[in-house]
């Protein structure tokens, strides 16, 4: 029934439409985090890398996030984006971030949906017009939205319990898979960085190991170009065990709005590559390239711009190309197919600083594949590296498995979202 919802503007749902604080952000950690607008354009917000920003009591106490509350970009190409703030860690916003705090008769979450939905999107696109050079809109004016809502805030917090419910498991998948990387992390400086395993046998302490991986450490160290290493292991470099397959370069004709993906710079984002920065060509082009064809688990490299950002690719029903700038690692030897040993010592910062340290250009730096392949490392036995790989497979195999149902409970929010906002699909009730 229409008495059920209730349509206002988005301001008469909110007890308070707040600026942010104009101040510089710091390093400095003894201040609170300063939340700005390049930290609510990923999917979600990372604690960890929000500076923070050198404050007084009173200010914090005036620009303070508090769980519940949403923020809400009003300048530049990310004019319109919105974060919930879930948990906050003592945090204030900056100036061109706008805080919406819910009135009592209106659920927070639901009114954060609402700022996810295409709704909003066509009323933002309407404000900002032809701003091309800098877009941007007031919190008044974006505040005049109409919001449609069940008058119940009981109904309002179904509705948001729903769609909240693919994003807490979104989350869990990747809080899941920085654990994995971290457990494979562990392991791999533990035995090829700081040696933990030769030290103990060389001190005749148990190294902790199952026998049969014990028995591949020696039992000492001897001296090399590159300082002292475990007995039996090489000084070499990374062309020792993998080789650099550089994309293929396409021309700017062979550019469609749909069609087979192409993995380009921006894809390649630490960890795993994001193929919703793709760009496409027809299956017409993609046939004569099959060798540029990537699949799951294959590990990729930036070669221009961010030089030394690696990623995995994910699984996905249509296998993408590599372009050009962007490298393929393809192992040398027999065993290695997860790729463990180089994802994990590539995914290591000194590994970046070496790469970048190779690159060149002032405008943008960029590197060969023969300064990457010329990075040095200490390289131990194929027969313990494979032992590393085949224990760390089915964290990776795992990893690839969370980012693909993180996907699909994407898409399936997303076709929800508007449904249940609208009032298309009726829920009523609370959710337990």
């Amino acid at each position: 029934m229409a008495a059920e919802w209730i349509e206002c503007k988005l301001k008469d749902a909110c007890s308070s439409v707040d600026y942010g604080l104009t101040a510089p952000a710091v390093d400095d950690s003894s201040g609170p985090r300063f939340l700005r607008i390049t930290d609510i354009a990923t999917k979600d917000i990372d604690w960890k890398s929000v500076p923070h920003v050198k404050t007084d009591a009173d200010t914090i106490e005036k620009y303070l996030l508090h769980d519940g509350d949403i923020v809400l970009a009003r300048t530049g190409a990310s004019t319109g984006a919105s974060a919930y703030i879930k948990n906050p860690p003592v945090a204030v916003f900056a100036s061109y971030l706008v805080r919406l705090k819910a009135a009592p008769q209106f659920d927070s979450r639901f009114i954060a949906y609402f700022l996810k939905s295409n709704y909003f999107w066509d009323f933002i696109h309407s404000v900002l017009g032809d701003k091309s050079a800098q877009p941007n809109a007031s919190a008044s004016t974006m505040t005049q939205v109409r919001l449609r809502a069940p008058k119940s805030k009981t109904n309002q917090q179904a509705i948001s319990k729903i769609l909240a419910s693919f994003d807490d498991k979104i989350e869990l998948n990747y809080r899941m898979n920085e654990t994995l990387e971290a457990m494979a992390q562990a392991i791999f400086k533990s035995w090829f960085v700081d040696f933990d395993p030769v030290h103990a046998k060389a001190e005749g302490r148990d190294p902790g190991l199952p026998k049969h991986i014990a028995d591949l450490f020696p039992s000492s160290f001897e001296d090399s170009e590159l300082g002292e290493i475990p007995t039996g292991w090489i000084a070499g470099k990374l062309n020792d065990i993998t080789e650099l397959q550089n994309g293929y370069a396409f021309s700017s004709a062979d550019w469609l709005e749909y069609g087979v993906p192409v993995v380009k710079i921006g894809s390649v984002k630490p960890g795993i590559v994001d193929l919703s920065q793709v760009s496409y060509v027809s299956e017409q082009v993609a046939s004569d390239l099959s060798r540029f064809r990537l699949q799951a688990g294959d590990l990729l490299i930036g070669m221009t711009g961010y030089v030394g950002e690696v990623g995995l690719v994910p699984h996905t029903s249509n296998s993408p190309l590599l372009n050009q700038r962007v490298g393929r690692f393809i192992l040398k030897e027999r065993g290695t197919a997860a790729l463990a040993f180089v994802y994990c010592y590539a995914r290591q910062n000194q590994f970046k600083s070496l790469v970048e340290s190779k690159s060149h250009g002032t405008a943008q730096a960029n590197v060969s594949a023969e300064g990457i392949l010329s990075i040095p490392l200490v390289i131990p036995k194929e027969s313990l590296r494979d032992a590393f790989n085949n224990l760390c497979r089915p964290l990776f195999d795992r990893l690839l498995a969370n980012h693909a149902e993180s996907n699909t409970l994407s898409l399936l929010r997303d076709s929800l979202l508007p449904k249940l906002i609208s009032g298309e699909i009726k829920v009523s009730g609370a959710i337990n």
